[in-house]
């Protein structure tokens, strides 16, 4: 089947991964088409999060081969590597932020090598990235002042501060509450239809994909 590399940012063509004697991944193929969520949806152990670390070559496929953005980038080297990850957005399960860092310094902590954005700039575009995911008014607190659920939104913000193309969500509602799981799940289809956004969410909650997933 012809692919049209322009509108298919995420195309996986049998994809392999094993760690010793165990398979995590056999013979994955997997097509995103620009603007798209797709949800990959599976029990806790089958592979998701290894799906999203091939995607980003975190972890290298064992056989098949992976094109983002029009790159094959299971063999591309490391600079034009840099270059694809950094059209690319990822949100952590547990959101990975800097405990050190207060939420707005976490945002703006990708903004850093941009050489262009001065720091006036970065702390903008931070408190701007901040108020689209109603987290405006906790700019100074750290990490550990606030919520798992409110922890998401801001490494959901981090992981736009660089304008991705495409977006990886790894268990975005895991450990929330339903309320909050919700919540997150709102925000992230608000996103796609405001921005355009393509991505790849993997996830154990069949009520979140219900309502955010294309597919």
């Amino acid at each position: 089947m012809q692919i049209d590399k322009d509108n298919t940012p995420v195309v996986v063509r049998g994809l392999r991964k094993s760690f010793g004697e165990q398979t995590v991944l056999d013979g994955i193929d997997l097509c995103v088409v620009r603007g798209e969520t797709v949800a990959v949806l599976g029990r806790s152990g089958i592979g998701k999060s290894v799906l999203l670390k091939l995607l980003i070559r975190l972890e290298t496929p064992d056989s098949g081969w992976i094109r983002i953005l029009g790159e094959e980038i299971t063999t591309l080297e490391r600079d034009r590597l840099n270059g694809i990850r950094k059209r690319m957005g990822f949100l952590f399960q547990q959101a990975a932020l800097y405990d050190s860092l207060s939420v707005e310094e976490n945002v703006a902590f990708p903004l850093r090598n941009r050489t262009e954005f001065s720091p006036t700039d970065r702390r903008e575009r931070a408190r701007e990235l901040l108020a689209s995911v109603g987290m405006e008014r906790d700019l100074e607190k750290l990490p550990s002042e606030i919520s798992g659920g409110m922890q998401k939104r801001v490494g959901l913000a981090r992981a736009l501060a660089l304008e991705p193309e495409i977006l990886l969500f790894d268990e975005p509602t895991a450990g929330l509450d339903p309320i909050t799981a919700e919540e997150i799940g709102k925000l992230i289809v608000e996103l796609r239809q405001k921005r355009a956004i393509t991505s790849v969410m993997v996830t154990h909650d069949i009520h979140v994909t219900k309502e955010v997933a294309n597919v």
